[in-house]
């Protein structure tokens, strides 16, 4: 799957940070992406239960690359809001991230997303409205 133009998530700190594994899908034109990560046992608590910010930054990534795929990656996503259901709790192992842009404006996109595991069952569904921020500010 070819990765955005200038974009290296391996190398990236905060794909690093986040248990990045592999992006699966990118459609820059739908606004649509889906990436893998790896939860890891150090991102939970209660024993085997990832933390609840880990599984919102996940998808919190998808949205926002979606988002800025639809840009060209000439602008960066920054959060206004972001509204997360929890389903189902996340384990250590590979979950799926996916995120897609419902309405894309000037200067704001709305975003869906949700988390799965590679099974497919559905761990965690969000909403956000993003700002798009030109990436020479």
């Amino acid at each position: 799957m070819p990765e955005p133009e200038g974009w290296n998530p391996g190398n990236d700190p905060l794909m690093k940070t986040l248990g990045f594994v592999r992006l699966v899908d990118f459609d820059r034109e739908a606004g649509r992406l889906c990436i893998e990560f790896e939860a890891k046992p150090e991102q939970c608590h209660s024993g085997n239960v990832v933390q609840g910010g880990f599984v919102t930054g996940w998808i919190d990534n998808a949205m926002a690359l979606a988002a800025m795929g639809r840009t060209n990656f000439e602008r960066v996503a920054m959060s206004l809001d972001i509204k997360v259901a929890f389903y189902r709790a996340a384990n250590p192992g590979i979950v799926v991230a996916e995120g897609w842009v419902e309405k894309m404006g000037g200067r704001t996109a709305f975003a869906e997303g949700l988390l799965r595991t590679q099974e497919g069952e559905v761990i965690a569904k969000a909403m956000s409205t993003l700002s798009m921020v030109s990436m020479k500010r």
